[in-house]
C-alpha cells in the first residue's frame, strides 16, 4: 500500500511539474509578441476556419474506453455506478460487487482491446466516406487513451497497453484523412464521489484517476454544466497539460471539446487556443477547434451541437456530433442503431444548412466494430460514392431547401425530429452546379418552387447514378421534374441542376 501511495504521489508531482512548465511556456510565448496569436479573444478570433473543414462535411469518431466494458445502458456508467439509488448502481453491485471492492478502476484491466486493428478501422472510415476521424482521447472517466507522461492511468500503461491515439493518428493519416482528438475531461471534476469514504473514489491512491477531493453536491445534477465550488488552479493546469501533451505528440488537425468547459478558467481556455493555433502556424498546418454553447467566444472556434441540428441555414460553418445508437455513445448489450437512411438524410440536411456531421460509432471493449455498425457505415459510403459531389466541397444555396419537415432545435433534441419524406428537398451548390436532393424516392412529379425562371436559368438536369434522361420544365412558379422510371440506390436521390 505504501509503495502504491508513493508511486501515486510521484505521478502527481510529475504532472504538477509538467503542467506548471507548460503553462508558463505558453504565457512566455505570448509575451514575446513573435507568435501570430496571443492569449486574448481578439487575437484568437483572427484564426480562420480552413477550407479543408468547409469542404469535408463528414467525420467519424468513437467513444471507447473502460466504460465500454460493462456494455450497459450508457457511456455514463462510470458516474451512475456511484450514484445512490440509480438503477446502474444496483446493476453494478449485483454484477460486480460493492463499490469498495470493485470500483471503476477495476474495469481497466478488462478493457483489453485485443482485437483492435487501427489500420482496418481507418480503412472502414475511409470506405464510409469520412474525411476526418479520431478517438475520444479522454472521456469524463479520467482514463487517457494515449501514451501519457502525465498520468499512469493511460491506455499505453494499462488496459490495452497500446497508444490508441497515436496508432489511430498514424492509420487515419495513412488513409489521407484529417486526424481529430476529442476532449471531455473537464467533466472529471466532481464526476466521482471523492467525498464518499464508502467507495474507492475517496482513496488518495487513485486520486489521479478519480480527481480531487470535492464536497458532496459539487456536481449539480439539475444543472450539469455548472459546479460549485469551481475547480482550483491545479485542476485547471492538469486539464490544460493533457491537451497540450496530445497537441505536442500528435498535432491533431481538429480539437473537439465537449461542453462544461465553462468551469475551466477563461485564461486557461485562452492559453490553449493561442498555443494550439501558434503550434499549427509553425507547422503550416490548418486546424480547427470546436466548442459547445458559450464555452468559447463566437468567432474563436467552430460551434458544435450535440444530437441536434439547425432549423435554418446559417451564415457561419458549424458542426454537429451525433451517435449511431439512439440511446448510447458507447457499445451496449442492446443497441438501438439508427438506420442508414436516417443517417444519410441527417447528413444531407445538415450540409444544406452550412454544417458538417461528426458521427460517433460504438466499438466493443475487445476492439471489434459490430457488423450492424459496419453495414450502416458502408451504406453511407456507397451513397457518397454516387452522390458525394452534392456533399463534399459544396456550399449552401440561397435557401437550404423546401418541404414540410420541421426541425426541432436544441441540445439532445434529435429524437424529436421525424424521418423525412419525398416532399423534403435540400439544396447545395458548387460552381455552376446546383444540387437538389430529394430525401425519399419520388413517386410523383417533383415541384421545386425556388427554382423558378425569375431566380435562375437551367441548362440541364440529371439524376446522379442514373443514365436515364430526366424530363423537366421550368416555369414562373418553379421547376417541375417528372419522377424517374428506374430507381437508383436506396436512400436520398440527387438531381444535378446545371445553370449558367
Amino acid at each position: 500500500m505504501i509503495k502504491s501511495i508513493l508511486c501515486s504521489i510521484c505521478v502527481l508531482l510529475l504532472v504538477g511539474c509538467y503542467t506548471t512548465n507548460k503553462v508558463e511556456s505558453v504565457k512566455l510565448e505570448h509575451q514575446d509578441g513573435e507568435n501570430p496569436y496571443q492569449a486574448d479573444w481578439s487575437s484568437v478570433k483572427k484564426h480562420q476556419t480552413p477550407d479543408w473543414f468547409l469542404n469535408a462535411k463528414f467525420g467519424i469518431y468513437f467513444h471507447w474506453g473502460p466504460y465500454t466494458v460493462p456494455a450497459h445502458k450508457t457511456e455514463w456508467y462510470s458516474i451512475w455506478m456511484y450514484q445512490e439509488g440509480h438503477p446502474i448502481r444496483k446493476h453494478h453491485e449485483q454484477t460486480y460487487g460493492p463499490l469498495d471492492e470493485f470500483g471503476y478502476k477495476d474495469f481497466i484491466p478488462m478493457f483489453t482491446a485485443d482485437k483492435f486493428d487501427p489500420q482496418e478501422w481507418a480503412a472502414l472510415f475511409k470506405q464510409a466516406g469520412a474525411q476526418f476521424a479520431g478517438p475520444v482521447t479522454e472521456h469524463a472517466d479520467g482514463f487517457a487513451m494515449w501514451d501519457s507522461e502525465l498520468t499512469k492511468w493511460n491506455a499505453a500503461d494499462m488496459g490495452p497497453k497500446r497508444d490508441i491515439v497515436g496508432e489511430m493518428a498514424k492509420a487515419i493519416r495513412e488513409q489521407d484523412m484529417k486526424f481529430i482528438a476529442t476532449f471531455h475531461h473537464q467533466w472529471k471534476y466532481a464526476w466521482y464521489p471523492t467525498w464518499d469514504e464508502n467507495t474507492d473514489a475517496s482513496n488518495p491512491e487513485y486520486a489521479d484517476l478519480y480527481g480531487p477531493k470535492v464536497p458532496k453536491g459539487t456536481f449539480d445534477f439539475k444543472n450539469m454544466t455548472h459546479a460549485d465550488p469551481l475547480p482550483d488552479q491545479k485542476f485547471n493546469q492538469e486539464w490544460l497539460a493533457k491537451i497540450l501533451e496530445v497537441v505536442d505528440k500528435y498535432s491533431p488537425d481538429l480539437v473537439y471539446f465537449d461542453n462544461k468547459m465553462n468551469i475551466i478558467e477563461e485564461q486557461t481556455r485562452l492559453d490553449f487556443l493561442s498555443y494550439y493555433y501558434n503550434h499549427a502556424a509553425k507547422r503550416e498546418q490548418d486546424v480547427v477547434v470546436t466548442y459547445k454553447f458559450e464555452d468559447l467566444e463566437q468567432g474563436s472556434a467552430v460551434l458544435d451541437l450535440e444530437r441536434s441540428r439547425m432549423s435554418e441555414k446559417k451564415s457561419f460553418p458549424w458542426l454537429t456530433d451525433d451517435s449511431i445508437d439512439w440511446n448510447s455513445w458507447t457499445h451496449i448489450a442492446n443497441p438501438n442503431y439508427k438506420t442508414a437512411n436516417r443517417l444519410i438524410d441527417f447528413l444531407v440536411d445538415v450540409v444544406s444548412k452550412n454544417g458538417g456531421v461528426l458521427l460517433n460509432i460504438t466499438p466493443t471493449a475487445q476492439g471489434e466494430i459490430p457488423q450492424a455498425v459496419r453495414d450502416r457505415l458502408l451504406a453511407m459510403g456507397d451513397w457518397l460514392k454516387t452522390n458525394g459531389e452534392s456533399i463534399y466541397d459544396t456550399r449552401p444555396w440561397d435557401i437550404y431547401g423546401e418541404g414540410p419537415a420541421e426541425v426541432i432545435e436544441g441540445h439532445l433534441s434529435e429524437h424529436k425530429n421525424k424521418d423525412n419524406t419525398e416532399k423534403d428537398i435540400r439544396f447545395t451548390t458548387n460552381g455552376d452546379a446546383l444540387y437538389a436532393t430529394v430525401l425519399d424516392w419520388p413517386t410523383e412529379q417533383i415541384h421545386i418552387r425556388a427554382f423558378n425562371t425569375d431566380k435562375l436559368t437551367i441548362k440541364a438536369i440529371s439524376l446522379l447514378g442514373s443514365s436515364e434522361v430526366i424530363q423537366w420544365q421550368q416555369l414562373a412558379d418553379g421547376l417541375f421534374i417528372q419522377a424517374p422510371k428506374v430507381k437508383v440506390g436506396q436512400h436520398a436521390f440527387v438531381f444535378k441542376v446545371t445553370t449558367h
